[in-house]
């Protein structure tokens, strides 16, 4: 749950941009996306080996440069 003080005398829309802000940092929308829709154990494992594989390779690409 994000939460956040609104200070004495501090507008609205600075408070809000402060929510956003925590809103994002705290990850909750890439939560719901996430969890919209059942994804299987075996779909899962496969999408994180390509992730990392991906990344090594990224990372092995700027190594040589």
């Amino acid at each position: 749950m994000v939460e956040i003080q609104v200070r004495d005398g501090e507008p609205l829309e600075r408070a809000l941009r402060r929510f956003k802000k925590k809103w994002e940092r705290a990850g909750v929308l890439r939560e719901v996306r996430r969890k919209a829709f059942f994804v299987k154990p075996s779909d899962e494992k496969r999408e994180i080996r390509k992730k990392s594989i991906r990344r090594i390779s990224r990372l092995n690409r700027l190594k040589r440069r």
